[in-house]
């Protein structure tokens, strides 16, 4: 039986540290569908933002947050706030800093 690929989605997310963060891009090479980015910020907007998924730790390839929107109060930023993850203009200062990476983290 194939597993659900937003299921799959869900527990990388999962495993992304307190203050750290990583791409829709990352995840789904991670998962073997590296032309798939778009299905994991689908599965990301899918997410049920009071769940134990913090989505709020999945942004673009250059730290910015497109998917704010999907996030009511506390919003994308104040979430990423809270674990000291510093965001000007919608994009993470330092990205590279706090980029946790599946494809080498998760070996």
């Amino acid at each position: 039986m194939e597993r659900d690929f937003f299921e799959d989605v869900y527990e990388v997310v999962k495993l992304i540290p307190f203050a750290r963060v990583t791409s829709y891009g990352a995840i789904a090479e991670y998962l073997g569908a590296k032309r798939s980015a778009r299905m994991v910020g689908y599965a990301m907007n899918s997410a049920d933002k009071t769940s134990n998924i913090p989505a709020h730790r999945v942004v673009n390839r250059v730290g910015q947050l497109s998917g704010k929107h999907a996030f009511a109060s506390p919003s994308m930023e104040e979430r990423l706030a809270a674990e000291g993850i510093k965001v000007e203009n919608d994009v993470i200062i330092d990205f590279n800093a706090y980029f946790w990476n599946p494809n080498t983290e998760l070996l």
